[in-house]
C-alpha cells in the first residue's frame, strides 16, 4: 500500500525535475524570462512534491502527531503556490513593492469575497490550537460518523465504516462528538422463551458472561454486564446486555456478544423463541 503511493510522488518528482532542467537551459539559450519563470515554477513544485515524499514516510501512532503532519502536508500547497507565483512575476520584471502590494490588494478582495474561505482557515487555526480532533479520532459531524483521515487548512476529511469519504469546510465543523476518548457500550437484546426459568437462568449468567470475557478479551474490556429483562414481546422475553468496548469496535463488539450470548444460552440449555402461532377450535 505504501508502495503504491510513494511510486506517483517519485514519478512526478522526476517529470518536474526533467522539466526544470529543460526548461533552465531553454531560457539561457534564448534569454527568454517566461521559461526561466516556468522552470522556477517546477523546481518549486519538484521541491514541494519531495518533501510531500519525506513527509509520507513517517507513519506515527499519536493522533496529535497525525494531525500536524497532514496539516503541514496541505500547507506546503499553499505555500508553494504563493512562492511561484511572487518569484514568478518578479522574474517576469515586476518589483518586489509592486508585488507585496498586488498580495495586499487580493487579501483584500479575498476577504470581501470569500468569506467562507477566511473562517475555514480562521476555524481550522482554532480548532488546531484547541485540539478539538485529530487524526484518527472518531467523530460524529451532523449525523456523519466515521474516523478523521485529513485535516487541512480549509477542509477535513471523514471516512465512515462503508469507506465513504465526506469532506467538510472548518468552518462547518460544528457540534463535533468526539467518541474517540470515551469507552462505548456495545448493546444486545436477546429473547428467550416465556416459559424459562427466570432466576435460575440468572444465576447462571455472572459465570456465563464472565466466561465471555476470558475468550474475548481481545475485545471486551469487562465482562458483560445483564441489565434485566428489556421487554415482553410477542413470543418471548427480551433480555439486556452491554459490555464496554472502544469505540472503533462498537458495531463489531455488538455482533460478538450477540454470537456468544447465543451459544452460552444453548450451553445451558436456553433455546432462543421462534414465533408461534397458538389457535382455539370450537
Amino acid at each position: 500500500m505504501k508502495e503504491r503511493r510513494i511510486l506517483p510522488r517519485l514519478l512526478r518528482l522526476l517529470l518536474f525535475a526533467a522539466l526544470t532542467v529543460g526548461l533552465y537551459f531553454l531560457s539561457k539559450a534564448t534569454e527568454s524570462k517566461v521559461a526561466l519563470a516556468f522552470a522556477m515554477a517546477f523546481a518549486v513544485l519538484a521541491v514541494e512534491t519531495l518533501l510531500n515524499l519525506f513527509l509520507g514516510l513517517f507513519k506515527p501512532e499519536a493522533h496529535r502527531s497525525r494531525t500536524l503532519l497532514t496539516l503541514a502536508q496541505s500547507l506546503l500547497k499553499y505555500v508553494a503556490a504563493i512562492v511561484i507565483l511572487c518569484w514568478g512575476l518578479s522574474i517576469l520584471g515586476v518589483d518586489l513593492p509592486t508585488i507585496v502590494t498586488a498580495v495586499g490588494i487580493l487579501a483584500l478582495v479575498l476577504g470581501f469575497g470569500a468569506e467562507s474561505l477566511i473562517a475555514d482557515l480562521v476555524t481550522g487555526a482554532f480548532m488546531l490550537f484547541e485540539n478539538q480532533y485529530n487524526v484518527g479520532d472518531i467523530v460524529e459531524v451532523n449525523g456523519f460518523r466515521g474516523t478523521v483521515k485529513e485535516i487541512g487548512i480549509r477542509t477535513t476529511s471523514i471516512i465512515d465504516a462503508g469507506k465513504n469519504v465526506k469532506i467538510i469546510n472548518n468552518s462547518d465543523m460544528k457540534n463535533i462528538l468526539n467518541r474517540s476518548s470515551n469507552v462505548s457500550l456495545a448493546v444486545s437484546d436477546i429473547d428467550i422463551p416465556y416459559e424459562t426459568d427466570l432466576p435460575a437462568l440468572e444465576q447462571k449468567l455472572p459465570a456465563l458472561t464472565e466466561k465471555i470475557f476470558q475468550a474475548r478479551g481481545d475485545t471486551f474490556l469487562s465482562a458483560p454486564r445483564y441489565l434485566g429483562v428489556q421487554a415482553l414481546g410477542a413470543s418471548g422475553v427480551t433480555l439486556r446486555f452491554v459490555v464496554e468496548v472502544p469505540e472503533d469496535k462498537i458495531y463489531s463488539g455488538a455482533r460478538l456478544l450477540n454470537r456468544e450470548l447465543l451459544l452460552g444460552f444453548k450451553s445451558v440449555g436456553v433455546e432462543c423463541p421462534f414465533p408461534q402461532l397458538d389457535l382455539h377450535q370450537r
